[in-house]
C-alpha cells in the first residue's frame, strides 16, 4: 500500500504541480494548467538484516530492486547481519559493493570486536548519534549523487534498549537542523527503538525538519506509513531481512522453549525463504519534503539465498 500527498499529476520519478489560471476568452472563461516541474529521487530503505540468511538474500536482491523500482539511494541496516549479532567489516563491504549507499546499526553495533578499527574508515557505516562525544565512526553521513546531496542519520531510543546514551531528540532536532542549513534536501533518520510512542514523538518532532523517520528495531514491519503535515514520511517499523518462518529471525524452537520454561538457551538464526522488509520513499530533492511512502515485502525463495542449517532442537548454554 502506498501513501501519497495529493497532488495534481504523477509522472514516474517525475511530479508535476502547479495552478489552474483562468483566462478570459470571447463567450466564456478558459482553464489551462500551469506546471511546475519537480525533480524527485527514489530512496530504498531496508530494516535490520539478520544473520547470513537475510544478507545473502539482501545482496542477491538489491541489483533486481534497483532496477524494478527505478532505485536512485539505497539505505540499509545491518546491525544483526553478522550471526544475528554486530556487523564485521567484511559484511559491511560486501553490502556497500552489493549497492548499498549507507549502512546503518543499533544497540548491537560494537558486538563484533573488529568493527571498532574499522568506524573511522567507513564515513558510510553509521553507528547512533547520540552516543557521547569520543565515540569512534560519525551518527549522520552526507553523499552526493546524481541528484544531488542525501543525508542519512541514525539516532537511538533510550526505553528498554541498551545502553543508555544521550537525549535522541536533542541530539536528532539539532543535526537536522544543522543539515538544513547546509542546504542539504533530502534526508532520513533511522530510528532505532524499541516503543511505538517513542518513534511517533520523533516523527512529529522532526516533521518538516527532515524527508523520512523510519524506525529499526523490533524486527516487525507496522502498518501505519503516512506523511507528515509539514511533508516528513514516517513508518513506525520497517520490519526485518530475513527468516519468514522464525521468532524475529531467530530458530521458532528455541524461543518458545524458553518462552515455555523460562530457561536459557542459545537462539539460532532460523533456516529457510526470507522476507525482505522496508521503506521506498520519494523526496523532493529542492525541498526535502516526502512526496510518496510505500512499505516494502518481498518473500525470496530458500533457494535464491542458500542459508545455512542449523539444528532445530534448542542448544542449552
Amino acid at each position: 500500500m502506498s501513501h501519497v500527498r495529493h497532488l495534481p499529476v504523477v509522472v514516474i520519478r517525475k511530479w508535476i504541480v502547479g495552478k489552474r489560471v483562468a483566462v478570459d476568452l470571447a463567450g466564456g472563461v478558459s482553464f489551462h494548467f500551469d506546471p511546475i516541474i519537480m525533480s524527485t529521487i527514489r530512496i530504498l530503505f531496508l530494516g535490520d538484516i539478520v544473520g547470513e540468511p537475510g544478507r545473502k538474500a539482501v545482496i542477491a536482491q538489491l541489483p533486481v530492486l534497483k532496477q524494478e523500482e527505478a532505485l536512485d539511494f539505497i539505505i540499509v541496516n545491518g546491525e544483526n547481519s553478522a550471526g544475528g549479532k554486530g556487523i564485521t567489516p567484511k559484511i559491511a563491504i560486501d553490502l556497500l559493493r552489493a549497492g548499498a549507499a549507507v549502512i546503518t546499526t543499533g544497540d548491537h553495533v560494537w558486538d563484533q570486536q573488529e568493527i571498532v578499527e574499522y568506524f573511522p574508515t567507513e564515513p558510510r557505516l553509521l553507528r547512533p548519534l547520540n552516543y557521547p562525544d569520543g565515540t569512534p565512526g560519525n551518527g549522520s553521513v552526507v553523499l552526493e549523487t546524481a541528484k544531488g546531496r542525501v543525508a542519512v542519520m541514525q539516532v537511538q531510543g533510550r526505553s528498554f534498549i541498551q545502553p543508555p546514551l544521550e537525549n535522541p531528540y536533542l541530539a536528532a532536532e539539532k543535526e537536522a537542523a544543522r543539515l538544513r542549513a547546509d542546504g542539504v534536501g533530502p534526508i532520513i533518520v533511522d530510528y532505532h527503538a524499541e516503543t511505538t510512542s517513542e518513534k511517533i514523538a520523533m516523527g512529529r518532532l522532526l516533521d518538516s525538519k527532515v524527508s523520512a523517520v523510519l524506525g529499526t528495531h523490533t524486527h516487525v514491519q507496522t502498518a501505519d506509513e503516512t506523511i507528515f503535515p509539514g511533508g516528513t514520511g514516517y513508518l513506525t517499523d520497517a520490519g526485518m531481512c530475513g527468516p519468514d518462518e522464525s521468532i524475529l529471525g531467530r530458530n521458532i524452537e528455541s524461543v518458545v522453549w524458553r518462552f515455555k520454561t523460562g530457561m536459557p538457551t542459545r537462539f539460532p538464526i532460523a533456516k529457510g525463504a526470507v522476507r525482505l522488509c522496508g521503506a521506498i520513499v520519494e523526496v523532493d530533492v529542492e525541498t526535502g519534503a516526502c512526496v510518496e511512502i510505500r512499505r516494502l515485502s518481498r518473500l525470496i525463495p530458500e533457494t535464491s539465498v542458500n542459508p545455512l542449517e542449523f539444528e532445530a532442537l534448542p542448544n542449552k548454554e
